[in-house]
């Protein structure tokens, strides 16, 4: 369908005569400040304790206008017997924001989150060499930055948190003293000893138990040959109650000692 001849020029007359009938508002600035979006770029802070001094900002930074000077330290070892580790020591840390032009790599290629954005933006000034911000001027717009938004419920921790809470767990573990606890050999063997069944002494349950008889070794029950059973008197003995001959029985006279009646006869 063809638009109709005059239809934009209505459009646009229709717009300015909405406008027309509306009160100006005029901002009241600068004793009023301006609502900024949250991600404004006004300037930049330094959080210097995370700085490794990589040199990543300086060198992809477009417009060169940060410098950066440090020096390196020998750090002692940590545990006894180790290895000297030496670290890079930051010395200067500045921005020129006559010759920044905000375009905000630094910030994206910083692998350590030592820069930020802050919305401020009001420091102009009348010397152009004081634009040049050193690290404790950047230091102090980080009181400005504001805080992150919010995550999600259902959102991930963030990797720097869970890093930093299982350093703290671990340096807690260690500073805490071990409970009292067998030693590991009285463990070891208290595991490698049978249990004793109850009511069983110990010298029951140490003895070793008996193997079983062959097949070629008599039982207990068993007589062995050429030995006399417990029925069976031994070669020169005689059994309970017999007598040999020529051995007096109990009881008896011999026929050396007189009888009762002989006695008598005399």
């Amino acid at each position: 369908m063809a638009p109709i001849p005059g239809s934009g020029l209505a459009k646009g007359l229709a717009v300015t005569l909405r406008t027309m009938t509306k009160k100006s508002v005029t901002a009241q600035y600068p004793d009023v400040q301006p609502e900024l979006p949250p991600r404004s770029r006004g300037v930049i802070g330094l959080f210097e304790e995370n700085c490794t001094v990589c040199m990543l900002c300086a060198r992809e930074c477009p417009d060169w206008c940060i410098y950066i000077d440090s020096h390196k330290e020998t750090v002692p070892p940590a545990a006894p017997g180790g290895r000297e580790r030496s670290r890079n020591v930051l010395d200067r840390f500045a921005i020129d924001f006559s010759l920044c032009m905000y375009c905000g790599i630094c910030i994206e290629v910083c692998p350590f989150d030592a820069l930020f954005w802050s919305p401020e933006f009001e420091y102009a000034e009348t010397d152009i060499r004081d634009l040049t911000h050193e690290r404790d001027k950047l230091r102090e717009w980080m009181w400005t930055v504001p805080a992150p938004p919010a995550l999600d419920p259902g959102a991930e921790e963030p990797k720097e948190l869970a890093a930093a809470r299982k350093a703290a767990e671990k340096l807690t573990a260690q500073q805490t003293p071990p409970a009292t606890t067998p030693h590991a050999d009285e463990q070891a063997r208290a595991a490698e000893q049978p249990t004793r069944p109850q009511g069983a002494s110990k010298q029951q349950t140490d003895q070793p138990k008996p193997d079983a008889p062959r097949a070629d070794e008599p039982g207990p029950d068993q007589p062995v040959p050429g030995q006399p059973t417990s029925d069976q008197p031994a070669p020169g003995q005689s059994k309970p109650g017999e007598s040999k001959p020529g051995q007096p029985t109990p009881g008896q006279p011999t026929s050396d000692q007189p009888t009762p009646e002989q006695e008598g006869q005399e």
